[in-house]
């Protein structure tokens, strides 16, 4: 598999961003009133990658890229866990703390991995459709209305999981609504961000993909990079 440097560095933001953004998913805010996770200050931008992974690589490479996302926070959770189990040094003190930040239920594990792939395949999935739809014009159509599937899915899966024997409907749907609606703004507002970066990568990489003959099964690991 040959990747650019640039493919590779997208890559790696997409993933920080994913990761980052479960670390700090732990602490609420309460931003103009509204309950929010701490984890959406940086979450959308794993969106905001995905976007331009779809625009300017296609589906194929970002399916490649959503898959090492959710292996490489597989691999946080466990180092987080394994971390907790073992004996704690006599001088620490800190081990209620560690696991309130650090640790996970099995329930929001089970809820982040799903909202995760079901929210990005749906928003890449979305995105390269569009593309074909309006022959490459108009990318802010397509960016934030594959976001605003994309995050709906995403935000009513994890809290759907997590709060449904918690919080009665009406807080639990104005819960999903709440996150749906910021994470959207986000996008829109960093719309004129996006379009710098596809318009670059695009001049610098030569590559331009539209995904006429791709294979839009999740499952199915491909990340060829072809020239439009």
């Amino acid at each position: 598999m040959k990747v650019s440097t640039w493919f590779v560095g997208v890559a790696a933001l997409f993933v920080t961003c994913l990761i980052t953004a479960n670390i700090l998913a732990v602490k609420l805010i309460s931003p103009l009133g509204f309950l929010l996770p701490a984890g959406v200050i940086i979450f959308p931008l794993s969106y905001l990658f995905g976007d331009v992974l779809t625009e300017v690589y296609g589906y194929r490479a970002t399916r490649f890229v959503i898959w090492l996302g959710f292996f490489c926070n597989l691999l946080a959770v466990i180092a987080f866990s394994l971390g907790g189990l073992l004996p704690s040094a006599s001088v620490w003190h800190d081990q209620n703390a560690y696991q309130t930040i650090l640790g996970s239920t099995p329930k929001t594990l089970l809820a982040s991995f799903i909202s995760y792939l079901v929210g990005e395949f749906a928003n890449s999935f979305i995105l390269a459709k569009m593309k074909i739809a309006t022959k490459g014009r108009w990318l802010w159509t397509r960016t934030i209305g594959s976001t605003f599937v994309g995050e709906g899915l995403d935000s009513a899966i994890f809290i759907g999981i997590v709060f449904w024997s918690i919080l009665p409907l009406p807080l639990l749907l104005t819960a999903i609504l709440t996150q749906w609606i910021f994470k959207v703004l986000y996008e829109i507002v960093a719309t004129p961000f996006t379009y710098v970066i596809v318009r670059f990568l695009k001049l610098r990489e030569g590559v331009d993909v539209y995904d006429y003959q791709t294979d839009f099964n999740p499952f199915k690991l491909g990340s060829r990079v072809e020239k439009a």
